[in-house]
């Protein structure tokens, strides 16, 4: 009997975790893989003897006739992913960032984003959040490699529940796609009704005095530096930026001209990433302060999530901090007024 002939309830009806719950986004990979592999066959695991690191093991398991093991060999994944497009079949190329990304680069650029191939690359361990692994497992500069590639998307869900929302897209969509996985348990923060686009993002929290844009497990602790900030009386808007690239433009030069200053904040190299694709944007098109909450152009280190959190400035209280730089530098208008 085929996987789409032995449906169950659970192949059915996906189970969201409930805003507050603390999930890992390898978790809502697993998940999300093994529903979407009972209900299509249409797609096709290429692991590189990371399943159990990067939460596809489920799947690996439930459906062993479509994967692909590669061992600890991703750049021939990637080249074969490449050439198993010409099926009409979808490759999921699956590792750690460092290795997929990285070690991959120029498989991932030549023979899937030059062509324009329709793979998915989803990998995990990025940015510090990855905890214990360390310096080498900590990809802090996938995201400044991957947008800066012709034809490729990239999409980073805030949680479990936006993952699993996002991947049926990704999967839709016609083109390379790079996707992050967080490895760390991260607060869930949207519920099953949340709406998740390609290319769009989400104002999680409106605000008039500032605007921080958020990507990935920095979502949350962006709307727990928004309940400090109004604490202290400031009011501000906090967007999702779930789309690295495509950016999605109208909603942020709305927060620029609205709020007139702008904080980004992402568990990335503060050089190439998120805040540098806001920052071109806004320079060309209407430029406000922009303070960066980021890895300070360094690598990583060894320690729990929570504690390289606070020793990188990656915290809600760093962000909280941020907004309040951002605000000082707002200029009065009426300092450009000509004068007589």
């Amino acid at each position: 009997m085929s996987a789409r002939e032995n449906l169950s309830m659970q192949d059915i009806t996906l189970k969201y975790w409930k805003i507050g719950d603390n999930v890992s986004l390898r978790d809502a990979f697993g998940r999300i893989l093994c529903h979407l592999g009972a209900q299509r066959s249409d797609f096709f695991l290429f692991d590189a003897d990371v399943a159990g690191g990067t939460g596809s093991k489920p799947f690996v398991e439930r459906f062993p006739d479509r994967v692909f093991q590669f061992g600890i060999a991703e750049q021939n994944a990637m080249a074969a992913a490449a050439g198993f497009t010409t099926t009409k079949l979808i490759p999921v190329v699956n590792g750690f960032a460092v290795f997929a990304m990285m070690r991959s680069h120029e498989q991932f650029r030549t023979a899937v984003a030059y062509p324009n191939r329709n793979v998915k690359v989803c990998c995990s361990h990025v940015g510090v959040d990855v905890g214990p692994d360390g310096a080498t497992a900590q990809m802090l500069e996938d995201l400044a490699v991957a947008r800066s590639i012709p034809n490729v998307t990239v999409v980073v869900p805030a949680d479990a529940n936006e993952f699993m929302k996002a991947f049926p897209k990704v999967l839709d969509h016609q083109g390379p796609v790079y996707m992050r996985i967080g490895r760390s348990p991260a607060p869930v923060i949207f519920n099953s009704e949340h709406e998740f686009e390609i290319g769009k993002a989400t104002v999680v929290h409106t605000g008039k005095d500032v605007s921080i844009v958020a990507t990935g497990v920095m979502v949350a602790r962006s709307l727990e530096a928004a309940q400090i900030l109004k604490g202290k009386g400031i009011s501000a808007r906090v967007i999702n930026l779930s789309t690295i690239k495509p950016l999605d433009e109208d909603t942020l030069l709305a927060a620029a001209r609205e709020t007139g200053a702008v904080v980004t904040a992402e568990d990335h190299n503060r050089l190439g990433g998120m805040g540098g694709a806001v920052c071109e944007l806004l320079a060309q098109n209407h430029p406000v302060p922009v303070e960066m909450v980021a890895v300070n152009d360094r690598f990583g280190c060894s320690g729990e999530p929570a504690d390289l959190a606070a020793f990188f400035g990656l915290t809600s209280g760093d962000i909280t901090e941020a907004a309040i730089k951002a605000i000082l530098r707002k200029v009065p208008k009426q300092k450009f007024h000509n004068r007589r």
